[in-house]
């Protein structure tokens, strides 16, 4: 079902969580530098798309052939760390920092 932003929304259960999607140039790479550097494991991975996990906090990346759109692609991390930015080999940003 879909509403316009003028539409009231449907009764629904809470909001559990967001996922943010992620353009990938090579998924392959992404799954190796999100496990490497940031911790995460891998948890599917198909011809055109991957899932990564850590904590319980899901990423998900679609295969991408436009560098142009990951450049412009960012998500917030909320967790126990102090601020600090992550570029990706392929232009993501994420920015991670401390629950409020």
């Amino acid at each position: 079902m879909t509403c316009a932003a003028s539409d009231t929304a449907p009764a629904a259960g809470p909001v559990l969580a967001t996922v943010p999607v992620l353009a990938s140039l090579d998924l392959d790479e992404s799954a190796a530098f999100y496990a490497d550097r940031l911790g995460f494991t891998p948890r599917l991975r198909t011809g055109d798309y991957l899932i990564v996990e850590r904590d319980g906090c899901e990423l998900h990346f679609w295969h991408c052939a436009e560098r142009h759109i990951a450049e412009k692609t960012s998500c917030y991390v909320r967790g126990d760390a102090r601020e600090l930015y992550v570029i990706d080999p392929h232009g993501n940003l994420l920015k991670f920092g401390e629950s409020t």
